[in-house]
């Protein structure tokens, strides 16, 4: 899988820029602030349809402009389609496949991409949040469906959270309007944490392999999905541990299995869990009117040498660590498509690293069918990613 060609109008700082690709590595150079990580964006927004830098579509539209269009040709198995996104802020988007409209979640998985940036050090070293969304950027690229469930789960919390905002403010909550959506929570946020589970299993064996490859160093690395959702205390699950599916998949305090070793997550037991800490922490989210229950408060540990990576790991073991979650990515996305490798996305991120996690990552990522790479200089980018050449200044792309 490649991206043949990627045009854009009205894009960031771009009116108007057409790049034809091709397999193997690309790599644009340009100073800083002229326009490199917005055309990294713009190829991963075809494949996600959303940006990796910002919430929402109105910073993606060119200053004066009143819409932006990004078309992108893929090549897979051996045909091309074509991918058109009109970004309409305040309003819906368009999106065409091959002139024809559709639904994101019909296109997800033509283009798979994935992407490195200098942000990917907020995986390890930041806060809850950012490990989730790296699980469910990754859930739904691997299985489009769950773009659907994560959408359900992120509406249910919305309402939800506003009746608990409004029993506040009233002093009452109607009867058994609370748990309409309880009902909701729980179904949702359990389909999304069965889909973190298995992931989470995928991703084990080859974090270790990865992380050797960029670090240049054995070291034990774990990976466990944590569940706040813990039935047995009434306490703030900010400040209390969490309970642990990790290498078992097993509940602990809990006491509720929901999935033993390798075997499927026991969707019907996470709904139990989830049910009962709801009644649980019923009070608490009145009183505090937040949903304190749920996918959206759990935590993705991440491990080096025993230790929290937060918190203990060097600078450039979290990076490491980083950069080997992204390459689990890949590898999984190259394992599950017949279409061919996603494409790399590596923007600046050479300028992050020493020189020797440089090379290594280079050697490894140099053999996928795409790679388009961004870097202020030449100088950044290793010999061994060697391929086109282009050079952007002011919003203006030219090869060579």
């Amino acid at each position: 899988m490649y991206l043949s060609r990627l045009s854009l109008t009205d894009y960031r700082n771009y009116a108007v820029a057409d790049v034809t690709l091709g397999p193997g590595v690309s790599t644009v150079i340009g100073a800083n602030g002229q326009g490199k990580t917005n055309l990294i964006e713009a190829a991963g927004y075809l494949a996600t349809f959303g940006s990796h830098r910002v919430a929402t579509d109105a910073p993606l539209v060119r200053q004066g402009a009143e819409r932006a269009i990004v078309r992108g040709v893929v090549s897979a198995a051996g045909r091309d389609s074509l991918l058109e996104v009109e970004v309409n802020p305040g309003r819906a988007n368009r999106l065409r496949v091959n002139r024809s409209p559709a639904r994101p979640r019909e296109a997800l998985g033509i283009l798979r991409c994935v992407l490195f940036a200098p942000e990917d050090i907020a995986i390890v070293k930041g806060d809850p949040d950012q490990r989730r969304r790296y699980l469910d950027d990754l859930l739904v690229a691997m299985r489009p469906r769950y773009a659907g469930v994560r959408a359900d789960y992120e509406r249910v919390l919305r309402q939800r959270a506003a009746l608990l905002k409004s029993a506040k403010a009233r002093g009452a909550v109607p009867a058994g309007t609370l748990d309409v959506w309880d009902d909701q929570l729980v179904s949702a946020g359990a389909a999304l944490t069965a889909g973190r589970l298995r992931l989470v299993a995928a991703i084990r064996p080859l974090l270790a392999d990865s992380y050797s490859a960029v670090s240049g160093a054995e070291r034990d690395t774990a990976v466990s999905y944590r569940m706040a959702a813990d039935p047995g205390t009434g306490h703030d699950p900010d400040s209390r541990p969490s309970v642990d599916l990790g290498e078992s998949g097993d509940l602990g305090e809990s006491g509720e299995s929901v999935s033993g070793g390798d075997a499927e997550p026991d969707q019907e037991k996470i709904e139990l869990v989830l049910r009962h800490a709801l009644a649980a922490r019923r009070r608490a989210e009145l009183e505090r009117a937040v949903c304190l229950v749920g996918p959206h408060r759990d935590e993705l540990e991440l491990r080096i040498g025993g230790l929290p990576s937060r918190g203990y790991a060097s600078h450039g073991e979290c990076w490491s660590l980083a950069l080997a979650l992204r390459l689990a990515a890949y590898q999984l996305l190259r394992g599950d498509s017949e279409a061919g490798d996603p494409v790399l996305l590596l923007d600046d991120v050479f300028a992050e690293l020493d020189a020797g996690r440089r090379d290594r990552l280079a050697a490894v990522v140099a053999s996928a069918e795409q790679v388009l790479v961004t870097a202020a200089v030449r100088a950044d980018v290793p010999t061994a990613l060697v391929g086109a050449e282009f050079h952007v200044a002011g919003g203006v792309i030219t090869s060579g």
